[in-house]
């Protein structure tokens, strides 16, 4: 596949924009979950001839920014993407990258990454779609930034949160803990990276909201707000209204994929 140009995750300075905003966490792949959570948050989903959603809007003007991880694990990552690109390109929604899209995005650019942790599902979805999709779902994925800035800076939207020494910042640094977070080097129990809890650390004006890694409720920790409640894992799917600071949550339909240490947990 032809590689798209692409910004290289450098950030978007949209101080500009003030809201009202819906800041939706990680979906991968649960396309059903999405919609319900749309119509719960008062957005009226467009749909094509075969009934597909392919776009959302709200009547009071509000925007969805997404969290990234829109893909992997899930049964629809093409029907999420289908949905997100259609609001991105109509204006009423925003996206970040998600480690989970950058790295779909790089198999998708033909290089040589580990097929595992959802990706082989994305990969076998995508194939049962046409080349006009593919093809922009790689320019999509490709173009989306590494966090933005919102509301005169005083809104951070960043896939795996972000210390307020790297708001705006273009460095590999800044890219890098964006996506991933900032490992200490050491794995849990289950093989996974134990990360560096920079929210414990917070003490930035702005607010941070991100996800990347699954929790069981939303708490607030010193000004930020993690949005991952595991949706695809049996939670639920979870947003923020920004500025009223309300939360709404749906639950998953099923167990859509399953993870060791993350045990599926509903209010």
């Amino acid at each position: 596949m032809t590689q798209p140009r692409r910004t290289d995750l450098l950030p978007r300075d949209r101080r500009d924009l003030t809201g009202p905003f819906d800041v939706i966490g990680d979906v991968h792949g649960c396309r059903a979950e999405l919609e319900t959570l749309l119509g719960e948050l008062g957005y009226a989903l467009d749909r094509d001839d075969r009934g597909r959603p392919i776009g959302a809007a709200h009547p009071g003007d509000r925007t969805v920014v997404f969290v990234g991880d829109l893909v992997d694990r899930g049964p629809d990552t093409p029907g999420v993407l289908r949905l997100v690109m259609g609001m991105v390109a109509a204006r009423t929604a925003l996206c970040v990258t998600g480690n989970h899209d950058h790295k779909l995005m790089r198999a998708l650019d033909g290089r040589n990454v580990r097929i595992a942790h959802g990706l082989e599902q994305s990969l076998s979805q995508l194939a049962g779609e046409d080349l006009v999709f593919r093809t922009a779902a790689h320019a999509f994925l490709s173009d989306l930034p590494s966090h933005y800035l919102l509301d005169g800076g005083k809104l951070v939207v960043a896939h795996a949160g972000l210390p307020e020494s790297l708001h705006g910042s273009t460095s590999g640094r800044a890219r890098s803990f964006a996506l991933y977070g900032a490992p200490t080097g050491e794995l849990d129990e289950h093989g996974y990276p134990i990360r560096y809890d920079w929210a414990q650390d917070y003490r930035g004006s702005a607010t941070v909201l991100y996800g990347h890694t699954p929790v069981h409720a939303l708490s607030w920790v010193n000004n930020t707000l993690c949005l991952d409640t595991g949706a695809v894992f049996g939670g639920t799917l979870s947003a923020l209204r920004y500025p009223e600071m309300t939360t709404i949550s749906v639950p998953a339909e099923q167990v859509w994929s399953e993870r060791a240490g993350i045990t599926p947990v509903r209010d």
